[in-house]
Order: C-alpha cells, then sequence, then structure tokens
C-alpha cells in the first residue's frame, strides 16, 4: 500500500502498524514535489517492526547516485534489513519545474545510478566512469586526480532490492533487465500485451542469478453496490487527468504516451488539450470509464476477486491497494483481500 496523506507523522505511524498487523507486505512513501520521502521512511521504520518499507519514488535527478546508496543502505540499517529502494526518472514536469536539472538521458541515468549503488552497498572503490556520472570527477588541468572512495560503515545487506518505476518500452526493458522489481504506473491488468515485447527483451538480458522480476500493480478497492462503486471511480478521474493531462508538455508526457497505446489515442489527446487549456473537470470527465473500471478494485465481491484474478493473470506479484476515504473497519477489508491474493 502506499501510506495516504494523514495528518501528522503520528497519525501515520498508527495507520502504518494497523496494516502491519493486518498483513500488509509492503508500506510505499511517495516522493514528488512535497515532503521528501526519506524522513518518513525512517520515522516509520523505528515505529513498525515486520513490514517492508519503500520509496516509492526516489527520483534519480535529485540526488547524486552515491547519495541515494548511502540514503538507501541508512534506511535498511534502521529498519533491520526492511528496505526497498524504489528509483524511477520522474518527469520532465517535476525535474525541470522543481529541481531545475535538465531531463536528460533517463535511461543512462537509471542504469547507471543502479550499478553505483551496488558497488557502494559491496564497498568496492568508486571508481565509475559512464557516460553520465564520472566519479571520481575528472581532475581539472595539471591536478592530481582524486583518490577514489568507499562506504565508511558495512550495509547490513549488500543486495538491498531496487524496484524502477518506468513507462516507456525502453525503460521497462532496462528495469526487467537489471532491476529486482518493477513499478508501473497505471497497469492495465487487461492490457498487458503493451509490455510484452519490453518485458521479453528485457528478461532475456537479465543475469541468471538474479530471481525472477517482482512487478507491483493494483488500484483502489471498494467492496460495495453498483452505485457506490460508480461514484468511487468517478472519484479516481482528476488524479488520472492530472497525469495524462498535465505531467508534461504536448510531445513529451509519459503518461499521456502509455493512454495512447492502450488504445485511448483520442481520449488522450483530449485530455491533455483540455487540461493544459485550464479546463480540469472537462479533462476529467473524458478518463475513459472503461479504464476505470478495469483498473479499480471497486464493485461487490465477486467483481473484486475477478479483478485480483486479473493482475495475476497479467503477472502482477504483489498486489497494490488504495482505501477509500472514510472507511471505518480498513483492517477487516485489508486481512479479506490478503486471503484473496493469496489464492
Amino acid at each position: 500500500m502506499n501510506a495516504p496523506r494523514l495528518g501528522g507523522p503520528d497519525e501515520t505511524a498508527a495507520w502504518a502498524s494497523s496494516m502491519e498487523s493486518a498483513g500488509v507486505d509492503v508500506i510505499w512513501i511517495g516522493e514528488a514535489y512535497g515532503f521528501d520521502a526519506v524522513s518518513m521512511l525512517g520515522f516509520l521504520a523505528g515505529r513498525t517492526r515486520t513490514v517492508q518499507l519503500g520509496s516509492a519514488i526516489l527520483p534519480i535527478f535529485s540526488r547524486s547516485p552515491a547519495l541515494t546508496a548511502m540514503t538507501a543502505a541508512g534506511l535498511d540499517f534502521v529498519s533491520s534489513g526492511r528496505f526497498i529502494l524504489g528509483l524511477g526518472a520522474s518527469g520532465p514536469q517535476v525535474v525541470r519545474s522543481w529541481h531545475g536539472i535538465l531531463f536528460d538521458r533517463p535511461l543512462a541515468r537509471t542504469r547507471e545510478c543502479v550499478e553505483v549503488c551496488r558497488m557502494v552497498w559491496a564497498r568496492e572503490k568508486l571508481d565509475f566512469q559512464g557516460d553520465t556520472f564520472q566519479i571520481p570527477m575528472a581532475p581539472a588541468s595539471g591536478t592530481q586526480p582524486d583518490r577514489p572512495l568507499k562506504l565508511v560503515n558495512r550495509p547490513l545487506r549488500p543486495d538491498i532490492p531496487i524496484y524502477v518505476a518506468a513507462l516507456g518500452p525502453k525503460n521497462v526493458a532496462l528495469t526487467a533487465e537489471i532491476a529486482e522489481g518493477w513499478l508501473p504506473i497505471f497497469f492495465h491488468p487487461d492490457k498487458h500485451e503493451v509490455w510484452a515485447e519490453a518485458l521479453a527483451e528485457g528478461v532475456a538480458q537479465r543475469g541468471p542469478a538474479m530471481a525472477p522480476l517482482e512487478i507491483v500493480a493494483g488500484g483502489p478497492v471498494c467492496i460495495c453496490d453498483a452505485q457506490s462503486a460508480e461514484r468511487q471511480r468517478d472519484a479516481e478521474r482528476p488524479h488520472v487527468a492530472l497525469y495524462v493531462g498535465g505531467m508534461g508538455s504536448v510531445g513529451h508526457n509519459f503518461y499521456n504516451d502509455l493512454f495512447a497505446r492502450y488504445g485511448y489515442e483520442e481520449e488522450a489527446r483530449n485530455i491533455q488539450e483540455l487540461y493544459l487549456a485550464g479546463d480540469r473537470d472537462g479533462a476529467a470527465a473524458l478518463v475513459p470509464d472503461d479504464y476505470l473500471r478495469a483498473t479499480s478494485l471497486i464493485g461487490d465481491e465477486g467483481f473484486v476477486r475477478d479483478r485480483i484474478e486479473a493482475y495475476r493473470a497479467a503477472g502482477v506479484t504483489c498486489l497494490n491497494i488504495e482505501l477509500p476515504d472514510g472507511l471505518e473497519d480498513h483492517v477487516s477489508l485489508v486481512e479479506k483481500l490478503r486471503v484473496w491474493a493469496d489464492g
């Protein structure tokens, strides 16, 4: 589950403890342009005992690879080996407008960030000369080269799992090649053929010692009647429209491209046009009904169980769920879903 935005850290910790007791495997903390993810991950590490804690995601443009590796090793240490490093490129909108950094060569940066992290955790001397990162930096003219360094502390685990958020075919292939897991936002279980070629390409290059790729995907959950289900699905429209319409510019929006690959070319184009023109409600209204139905676990028990099986058939290994606001007995619902997901 992704941690919801609650009133304060104690409230979030209480929620995390209840989810841990209910049998949730992983709690993810996001980072975009609000609070950083690391602070809350460290706080939850001290207030939980068994649940895994993951970053979803730490952007590769906002931290150096060495800092990312140090942070992951530190979080793994304070959580007693429960941390998952979720990485991703984020997108041009956040990288340029928030961090003030040129969004360039995300594929090369991702690969090199992963390589550097694994070197750091293995406590190798960090002598890395890649296409996007040169560590140590090349010496100035007439000066001696800097001495490569290695991590002072001994990491609790030298093989902290790395999950990558990826959408484009090349990035998905890269993820399937080098990462322990894949975090695909807006995953459509009935259109998993969209990913098939990229996944197969990456798996073919995957090291023989690596375990099969974990895939984390799912959607909002509510067991309810048909009328309530429609209302709950409609509540997801603004979130989808924000990404498909507003996260990037025309011709440079990964989420919009994904919807086009799903077969919603006209809808994707019109959502973006309205959103960028300031008509957010109009954009949200155009989010396809069949997409909202297929990617949610909202309906009666039979529908929810069918959707869980659809995600399983699409290759999803970890069901990621989101509970509705105001739900009184969220623990019982999570326990029920856990039984169904374990199948």
